[in-house]
């Protein structure tokens, strides 16, 4: 308690990893310390119902936050959805955005398998984890569909050349597989 008073649970947040599962400092000195009095010429007061966004700086009404638990997140939505896109690159396959970048040119900003349309999907290894390049939509969601299945994906391509794979009728009942 930054402000000496003893005060019920209540006026207190949730911190799971306290022993008591309480914050150290009840609201109003949290809000105090994270928003400084109007006597600081640097900063301005965050007027209730608002709170200042750890990503742009801005101060925003509580509806542009998302919901964190018993409180609000420490950035806002549009921060949230500008920094989503290099977040889910770095988590999924261990790439920054130039990196991912670098592997477009490499492939000349075309898709590896049709060569026609633009890359824009990371492809990766399921078993493995490792990233294969970057395709189309359509590319990466067949491969995806046919899952990552050589022999699945050479059947296809037989297929659509006219060599589909049917068995032979032999005798009544009596069929012989392809080889």
């Amino acid at each position: 308690m930054r402000c000496g008073e003893h005060k019920p649970h209540a006026a207190f947040d949730r911190k799971r990893s306290n022993l008591d599962g309480l914050q150290r400092h009840c609201r109003g000195c949290g809000t105090s310390y994270h928003c400084p009095a109007p006597e600081q010429p640097s900063v301005t007061r965050v007027p209730e119902g608002h709170k200042r966004c750890r990503g742009c700086g801005e101060v925003k009404p509580h509806s542009e936050w998302h919901r964190k638990g018993d409180g609000l997140a420490s950035r806002c939505k549009a921060c949230r959805a500008a920094m989503a896109p290099a977040e889910h690159l770095r988590r999924s396959y261990g790439l920054n955005e130039a990196e991912r970048d670098e592997l477009i040119a490499s492939q000349g900003g075309v898709c590896c398998i049709c060569q026609s349309a633009p890359a824009v999907h990371v492809d990766h290894c399921h078993k493995t984890g490792r990233v294969r390049g970057v395709l189309c939509f359509n590319c990466n969601s067949a491969i995806g569909l046919l899952r990552d299945n050589p022999e699945t994906i050479n059947r296809a391509a037989d297929y659509l050349e006219g060599n589909a794979w049917k068995p032979t009728l032999v005798a009544p009942g009596v069929y012989r597989l392809p080889s």
